[in-house]
């Protein structure tokens, strides 16, 4: 029987990759000189309770560490390309987080909402039907979005090191040597990628959501703001559980939409941006083992 592998994170920075483990966190990138720097730091609060244990209130924990984590370390790897020293930090990235996730809130789930909403109030199209179109609606702009996106220069090169930092994990995980030749042999995709957490998500809402019935358009936009962190601990879970049984034949039908939808978010890195991304992952390992970085 192969050998449980502990299960690492990360995600792409600018110009650099984020490595997460259970006790701490290491970041990489690569500075205009060509240089890499690094910086790392141990997990505490919320990150050393039991509360990051409890099934369900945990898949919470991971997106708020997604969003308040990952947009602090954005931060930083934006003021190492730029040199800029002004930071978001204290009151200003708490607002900055807040006024995102509204933001994102408010076109990917109260937006679709509002125009099926309106569909169904003008058409007298039954409920389920509505509910149908409202999934359909979020999940065409999730892919115009990314696929957008993905256009732009600087975005196209985050991308690509998160397919740098996918290789990464995979390689470990395969137990492969961790360098540029031999991680760059393996997948951009990962189950366990956020791209897959959100997808998941969007499909659980439209069966969620069907299943609340006819709703006055005031309580159906509530219900969707509501609802959300229960949708969000249940797609988490749901991608742990199938990534216990990646090996299954059923299971890799399963997964197959998650990963093709990570083809929007991840392109083939550079061995340059591999060698970032191993320096991230090595730095972060060596401090999950108590050890010394050896690079």
């Amino acid at each position: 029987m192969k050998e449980k592998m502990p299960s690492y994170g990360g995600q792409a920075v600018i110009e650099g990759v984020l490595m997460r483990g259970k006790k701490s966190v290491a970041m990489a990138n690569r500075t205009p000189e060509n240089e890499i720097v690094v910086y790392q730091e141990d997990l505490t609060g919320i990150y050393t309770t039991k509360l990051t244990k409890i099934p369900f209130l945990r898949g919470l924990i991971v997106l708020w560490d997604s969003l308040g984590l990952g947009m602090r370390f954005l931060t930083m790897s934006a003021n190492i390309q730029t040199g800029d020293d002004e930071k978001i930090e204290g009151p200003a990235l708490f607002f900055t987080l807040a006024f995102s996730l509204l933001i994102g809130i408010g076109i990917f789930f109260v937006a679709p909402a509002l125009i099926s909403g309106l569909v169904e109030k003008y058409t007298q199209m039954s409920t389920w039907i509505s509910n149908l179109i409202e999934g359909v609606i979020r999940l065409i702009i999730l892919i115009l979005y990314l696929w957008g996106i993905g256009k732009m220069p600087e975005i196209k090169r985050v991308f690509m090191y998160h397919g740098a930092e996918h290789k990464t994990i995979n390689a470990f995980e395969d137990g492969a040597e961790l360098i540029p030749e031999e991680v760059e042999k393996y997948s951009v995709e990962h189950p366990r990628c956020g791209t897959s957490f959100i997808l998941t998500l969007v499909l659980f809402s439209i069966v969620f959501f069907s299943l609340l019935g006819p709703l006055p358009l005031h309580w159906r936009l509530i219900s969707r703001v509501l609802m959300l962190p229960i949708l969000a601990g249940l797609s988490y879970e749901y991608i742990r559980l199938l990534a216990k049984f990646i090996d299954s034949p059923l299971i890799q039908v399963l997964i197959r939409p998650n990963l093709a939808l990570q083809r929007l978010t991840t392109r083939e890195p550079s061995r340059e941006m591999l060698e970032v991304s191993i320096r991230a992952f090595s730095l972060m390992k060596s401090m999950e083992d108590g050890q010394e970085e050896t690079v």
